[in-house]
């Protein structure tokens, strides 16, 4: 079994996404943690546009980096520009580092329906780089 470990700034929409995508799409190969910076939170929205596709991540938590300090991963993801500029603080044996950032959904204005659409994007676009990750390392 891999461990992956994503990391975004505020372990709120993107790497909890990411993390209910792995979790969903890559079965029991994968032990799957979502992590930030700083913890936020789980986005409701990110809840919300995550169960619409079918997966729960209702259950999920923020969790702080500092909470896997010295945890050996196959791969630490970086979901943001902010978490890739911080991570080198990440202490631990890490196989495989990666970047694969994604617009922040939690940044979105404009109306309810505009700020979901947005949600709803990143979401897929996520869906689709966690299904390539998949392809490329089955």
């Amino acid at each position: 079994m891999k461990r992956v470990l994503f990391l975004c700034t505020g372990n709120s929409c993107r790497s909890q996404m990411a993390h209910g995508w792995l979790k969903e799409l890559g079965g029991d190969a994968y032990e799957v943690y979502s992590a930030g910076i700083e913890t936020h939170g789980v986005n409701p929205r990110a809840i919300k546009v995550m169960e619409e596709a079918g997966v729960d991540i209702s259950g999920y938590s923020s969790n702080s980096v500092d909470e896997y300090i010295g945890m050996d991963l196959d791969l630490l993801v970086t979901v943001c520009a902010g978490a890739k500029e911080r991570c080198p603080i990440y202490v631990g044996k890490v196989k495989k580092r990666a970047h694969w950032p994604f617009e922040d959904p939690a940044a979105a204005e404009g109306t309810e329906d505009e700020i979901m659409n947005v949600f709803r994007r990143i979401r897929d676009e996520i869906k689709l780089r966690i299904q390539r990750f998949l392809e490329e390392n089955s």
